[in-house]
């Protein structure tokens, strides 16, 4: 939205408090926070229903307490002048266990820059926004039908920051980011969290301030800037969302108003177990409008274009990390019901918005991406774990050994339809002593690269979204670190470059060819032509859209070359399109064989077949033209027959 907001004028204030107390509200970002009224006045309004006293203390106040009144609802509020955008404040709360503890707001739109975590008074209001068109070309929300390639990047250590400065600033990423993106053929970048957090090694996952872009790169404006010009390059922008717990920092959400407004009151139920955080009460109504406020916000005045929300197995098992000893829900089960409905609603308000909603959820609760009137949770996609546990296992063996795992690379097309899947090889496989992408795979230095060019083709050709980790698109060597930049500086050793240009091109390809993406969601899209070639650890399938176009993709998975009989749906002919071992992307430059014939040999159910010849450790893609052999033939151009080239 362009122009200013006024927000609630004191006659309707308690109204819109006892809206966000009902659970009903998703604009209380209007409502609580810092304001401007006009000729330097400013108003504050926090929630602490069971604060003794509540004190504003700023700047602005040379840190002298300023008593705030207490509105019927629960909420206190005070309005003040001599306020300066930019100035820090917090609330001294006297809670209901007689401790007066500094808080900062909750709702601040903007924060110091960690260490330091005092809330800014801001406004989002002002920014002249230039996405329209993007918005306009991308409000259909039909996303299981689009390409959707992602990049999933940490701001701080994507590139360096300007030499003066401790972090790269949104401004100054956003044009790069934008044109690298436009360059490289990614539909989306997905950002680790930004919602303001106090603790740099938790890379945003523990989040002390919902509403406001972390001010490490930038104020609200800038992080606006930055969404708007990457939509206006066409690059969707997702942001990582964490509703699933926060810190226990004294500053933060902990005991808000000395009793746990946000977290849970039980005691054994109210920390997580494993990661020593705090877990939010969905059955709480504050919590809901807490949560669908956040989400709406930047939906709605940041213009993200989806959530990926993070843990959320965490957020639907009470005994997430548990074992026994939780206490379970009022059927005596173990799903957090206040969860189930909450995600309900707030996916619900993400489709009225055509924003996409992503599940990173690792167990098997079933219809994660169905729609709630069925029992569903209404989610766009799910990451699917468990394709990238099984290939990454595969390719981390030594080819010679693959043979005895080959329903690694086959059992994902078991239940590939069942939910609306992103494959995602994300920034946790990449630390923590799980190496990099590319040192995750057996062999010297070559077969590290054809090895990862294998497994890339592979991916892009199988059923499902697609999400990258920046760095793994050019084949960084070390794991990340979110202190460093990635190592830029490879891309001058040829290997990386024809790394980064494989990534390229199959971005591109997948994009241009709907028989990749068009028919995601179901077996009509999708054919295994040799599936069970555990010998020769090689795969061939077949992806189609609705207007009966045909695309073979053809696997090798050892340093062997290999002739592969391949079922066809009939007679045509095959052309190739995108091979890894082509020399551009570091391969040896197998040569193209030219059209390929289908004979009428029966292989697999289907009337023809075909003879492949695969290059060692590659992926190769190639068109299927049915009954095209006999136009070729009338020409004097036709195909070899199989028995020629065997």
């Amino acid at each position: 939205m362009n122009g200013t907001e006024k927000p609630p004028g004191a006659d309707t204030l308690n109204a819109a408090v006892l809206r966000f107390a009902a659970g009903e509200s998703c604009d209380a970002y209007r409502t609580f926070g810092s304001h401007p009224l006009g000729d330097g006045r400013w108003r504050f309004t926090v929630w602490a229903p069971r604060a003794a006293a509540v004190a504003l203390t700023g700047d602005f106040s040379a840190w002298e307490p300023i008593p705030m009144t207490r509105l019927p609802s629960g909420a206190w509020t005070v309005e003040t002048a001599g306020v300066t955008r930019g100035q820090i404040y917090k609330y001294a709360i006297t809670g209901a266990d007689g401790q007066t503890v500094e808080k900062s707001d909750p709702f601040a739109a903007h924060w110091e820059t960690p260490p330091a975590n005092g809330s800014r008074v801001w406004d989002i209001d002002g920014y002249v926004w230039g996405d329209a068109a993007f918005r306009a070309r991308h409000s259909g929300g039909n996303h299981a039908t689009e390409p959707i390639s992602i990049y999933e990047v940490h701001l701080g250590s994507w590139r360096a920051a300007a030499p003066e400065a401790r972090f790269p600033n949104y401004c100054e990423t956003a044009a790069a980011l934008a044109e690298y993106c436009r360059d490289m053929g990614y539909a989306h970048v997905e950002l680790l969290p930004v919602t303001e957090y106090p603790y740099e090694p938790s890379w945003g996952y523990q989040v002390t301030g919902y509403f406001a872009p972390t001010s490490r790169y930038g104020t609200p404006q800038d992080f606006m800037y930055f969404v708007d010009t990457l939509h206006r390059a066409g690059i969707g922008v997702l942001l990582d969302w964490v509703p699933a717990h926060f810190p226990r920092d004294a500053h933060g959400l902990a005991r808000f108003d000395g009793t746990p407004v946000y977290e849970r009151d039980d005691p054994k139920m109210a920390a997580h177990p494993d990661w020593g955080t705090l877990i939010f009460d969905y059955e709480k109504p504050v919590v809901r409008s807490f949560l669908k406020s956040s989400a709406a916000l930047f939906l709605d005045r940041y213009h993200i274009d989806g959530l990926r929300v993070d843990a959320v197995s965490s957020m639907l098992y009470l005994g997430f990390g548990r074992g026994d000893d939780f206490t379970r829900n009022r059927f005596g089960g173990d799903i957090d019901l206040g969860a189930v409905s909450l995600l309900q609603e707030i996916n619900a308000l993400a489709a009225s918005r055509g924003a996409m909603m992503v599940a990173e959820e690792s167990s098997a609760y079933p219809r994660v991406t169905g729609s709630a009137s069925e029992g569903g949770l209404g989610f766009t996609f799910k990451w699917d774990m468990g394709f990238m546990h099984d290939t990454l296992d595969y390719m981390s063996l030594d080819p010679l050994w693959r043979r005895g795992s080959h329903q690694k690379l086959t059992f994902s097309m078991l239940y590939a339809f069942s939910e609306r899947f992103i494959l995602a090889f994300s920034h946790d496989e990449v630390v923590h002593g799980k190496r990099s992408m590319l040192d995750k795979m057996p062999g010297e230095y070559d077969q590290k690269f054809a090895n990862l060019r294998v497994l890339y083709g592979y991916i892009f050709a199988h059923p499902g979204k697609k999400l990258t980790f920046m760095g793994s698109d050019f084949g960084q060597f070390i794991e990340w670190d979110y202190q460093k930049p990635l190592d830029w500086f490879l891309l001058d050793y040829p290997r990386h470059a024809e790394m980064q240009r494989w990534v390229r091109a199959l971005n591109h390809f997948y994009t241009e060819t709907p028989a990749f993406w068009e028919l995601d969601c179901g077996w009509d899209g999708f054919d295994w032509l040799n599936v069970d070639d555990a010998d020769r650890s090689s795969i061939a399938f077949l992806r189609r859209d609705r207007a009966g176009r045909q695309f073979v993709c053809a696997c090798n998975f050892t340093p062997c070359a290999w002739q592969l009989q391949v079922a066809l749906p009939g007679a045509g002919t095959l052309h190739r399109s995108l091979c890894s071992d082509e020399a551009r992307f570091g391969g040896a430059d197998a040569p193209d064989p030219g059209p390929i014939a289908a004979e009428p040999v029966p292989f697999r159910g289907q009337s023809h077949s075909a003879l492949l010849a695969l290059p060692p450790l590659s992926c190769t893609y190639y068109r299927f033209d049915p009954k095209e052999e006999h136009h070729e033939a009338e020409s004097g151009t036709a195909a070899a027959p199989v028995s020629e080239r065997t």
